[in-house]
């Protein structure tokens, strides 16, 4: 199996008084805006790590869910929250770690069992295969 997905970027101007969009080839994106003070200075808006962060805890959600099924097991909710750290190295500016913050209702789960099952979505998502960086996740099973 073989898939694409296509985002792009268009930018202009210099980098601190530049402007950008973003698309998505589905439409979910559509010239969205982006620049320097969205990333960098706490502006409104988004970036590239705060999509880079709804990537991982999306993949990071859908395949906890289809490890659970390969255990008979299925969640009545699944909330990720994904952190994404950029910070400044002697390499420049670096993703350097993401944490992943889940709360997961499933009816009857036990702790082991659970926990086993989101190690191994965070270790096999393709987000985090593809993430060089740190990642970290704090777990909790909702009764």
């Amino acid at each position: 199996m073989i898939m694409e997905s296509k985002a792009s970027a268009h930018w202009q101007g210099g980098l601190k008084d530049g402007k950008g969009k973003l698309s998505t080839e589905s439409g979910a994106l559509k010239e969205t805006p982006y620049e320097f003070s969205m990333r960098f200075e706490d502006a409104e808006g988004t970036n590239p790590e705060e999509l880079i962060a709804a990537a991982h805890a999306g993949c990071f959600s859908m395949a906890l869910s289809n490890i659970l099924g390969q255990n008979d097991m299925t969640a009545e909710a699944i909330d990720t929250t994904a952190t994404v750290t950029l910070e400044k190295t002697d390499a420049g500016p670096t993703i350097t770690k993401v944490h992943l913050d889940l709360s997961a209702k499933i009816p009857g789960a036990t702790e082991e069992a659970f926990n086993k099952c989101a190690n191994e979505a965070k270790a096999g998502c393709p987000v985090s295969r593809l993430l060089n960086a740190e990642i970290s996740m704090d777990a909790k099973l909702v009764n």
